[in-house]
């Protein structure tokens, strides 16, 4: 079973971080929409890159203090279907790029409109890895906080309600840390 091996980072945006990722090579770049189902562990996501698309269907569980995430590509039909049902849903630009045996994706979360009001990069690791790689070089002039593992407040779910986010994210600027 494909098992979830993540950390997190809160990321401070000075408006600028997402053109610089832009220009790095081997970065690429996702313009993603993503809702959660009524169900526990569902969702779908339509992910949009270099001129194509693809929409995705994921189920995500904890079993025995591991994450279990399995993920397989539906119809744009079906994507669309699936839409209708939707309990809470999140636009975010993703910018992704492989290091040694580490990936990294950087998320801004998106309003409507466009506004980034929250970012944060995940490093996906080795199964059995339990020590973060440093934060990526590409990042360190804007890190705010190491979320602590498996901290469901960071959860995009979560971080869909831009209100939550952008309280969570001054909470996180006044007291320079997670509590």
């Amino acid at each position: 079973m494909p098992i979830e091996n993540e950390r997190k980072f809160v990321l401070d945006d000075d408006g600028k971080l997402e053109a610089r990722l832009a220009k790095l090579p081997g970065v690429t770049c996702s313009l993603v929409r993503q809702a959660y189902l009524d169900v526990p562990g569902l969702r779908i996501r339509s992910m949009e890159s270099g001129g194509g698309r693809i929409h995705l269907f994921t189920y995500k569980r904890e079993v025995a203090g591991q994450v279990v995430e399995i993920e397989t590509e539906i119809s744009g039909a079906d994507f669309d279907r699936l839409w209708s049902q939707c309990r809470e849903s999140l636009r975010k630009t993703r910018y992704a790029w492989a290091d040694r045996q580490f990936h990294w994706d950087v998320d801004f979360f998106k309003t409507e409109e466009g506004r980034t009001y929250f970012a944060m990069a995940e490093v996906e690791m080795p199964e059995l890895d339990t020590v973060p790689p440093p934060l990526a070089a590409q990042l360190t002039g804007h890190f705010l906080a190491n979320v602590p593992h498996r901290d469901s407040r960071f959860a995009s779910k979560r971080l869909a309600d831009h209100a939550f986010a952008e309280k969570l994210l001054a909470d996180i600027r006044a007291k320079g840390r997670i509590e």
